[in-house]
């Protein structure tokens, strides 16, 4: 395997070289300025002629490589140990989770989404050698983690999720669903499953359609409803009071299981009503074993040969050049003298 940065987001720092070019030109230009003001130009020579322009060109140059250099090393290059990796078998599975406000209900103690977020935990300690991505949606969906075999950080991603992780309400299905098809590798038509998490009470009619194309595509859907179909009020975490609408009566989020039970059977998954959460655990993990495994190498077991301390060393080195070189020339007459 060739070489390869571990960090490449880091490298969008390099934007701020030319911003430090560009101060360094309006720097000389404002003490050109500076020396016109101040007048007699003969004295103004005398008073800096010790001063030297190519080493103060010389420092600034330094330091920007300096920069850039201390930049590639945080990026991280590194090549992998080929024969260290790990191989596995296992499937990719996203797990969808709602985060919307009406998951705050309370007819699930102690609310609809901590509950949902105890199953996922659970659900993750039974498929140790599956990768796993995490999605959250409201009003929009995020990717908030890809498919990834670190079960320890999908698990802290699942803790943290809140509804304030998303600004825009409401439940949109179907965006959950194309953002969760978009962390699967397309060129796979198999080997893949969707775990939907909501209380169903979508407000986008493109879910089912949505679900058609994945499975068409090979992705198996499975659904999880939470909460129940009596309903529950919401408590605003702010206030811990009940949620109220526009004309000042409390808000009642019910269950609505059709969509979900249509999404499952369209993709020839499962559907499960929340209520325990190793009874809905076992139902899911039944119907993932009837997805085909696959043996995949295992990135987070792999050995790399890193080389940043290399540009580590340029940067300190550099540094420490620059911290050596004056800004002003030798003082030739006053040894003369």
């Amino acid at each position: 395997m060739s070489y390869q940065f571990e960090h490449k987001f880091f490298f969008w720092l390099l934007v701020a070289i030319p911003f430090f070019v560009l101060l360094f030109i309006l720097l000389l230009r404002w003490k050109r300025k500076t020396i016109k003001r101040i007048g007699d130009a003969r004295l103004v020579n005398e008073l800096i002629k010790s001063f030297s322009p190519r080493l103060f060109t010389s420092k600034f140059v330094l330091l920007s490589l300096a920069f850039g250099a201390g930049v590639v090393g945080v990026t991280n290059l590194r090549k992998p140990g080929g024969a260290d990796s790990v191989m596995r078998t296992g499937i990719d599975v996203v797990i969808a989770l709602d985060v919307s406000k009406s998951m705050l209900a309370v007819d699930l103690e102690p609310n609809r989404l901590e509950r949902a977020k105890q199953m996922v935990s659970k659900l993750m300690d039974e498929m140790p050698d599956d990768r796993i991505g995490l999605v959250l949606f409201a009003g929009r969906a995020y990717l908030q983690m890809p498919l990834t075999n670190d079960h320890g950080a999908a698990k802290l991603f699942v803790s943290a999720a809140s509804p304030d992780a998303i600004t825009t309400q409401g439940t949109v299905i179907a965006d959950a669903l194309d953002m969760s098809n978009k962390a699967f590798n397309p060129k796979e038509r198999r080997f893949k499953s969707v775990v939907l998490i909501s209380d169903g009470e979508d407000h986008d009619i493109n879910a089912v359609n949505k679900a058609e194309e994945l499975a068409a595509l090979g992705v198996m859907i499975n659904t999880v409803g939470v909460g129940s179909p009596e309903g529950s009020q919401i408590i605003e975490p702010s206030t811990g009071e009940p949620k109220k609408d526009a004309t000042g009566n409390v808000v009642i989020s019910k269950l609505d299981e059709n969509e979900l039970k249509v999404i499952s059977e369209k993709t020839n998954g499962t559907y499960v009503r929340l209520q325990s959460s190793d009874d809905a655990v076992a139902a899911i993990k039944k119907q993932l074993s009837q997805i085909d495994k696959k043996a995949y190498g295992d990135v987070s077991l792999m050995n790399f040969k890193t080389y940043y301390f290399w540009f580590a060393g340029f940067m300190f080195l550099l540094l420490f050049i620059e911290s050596l070189l004056p800004e002003r020339k030798k003082k030739i007459n006053e040894e003369k003298a």
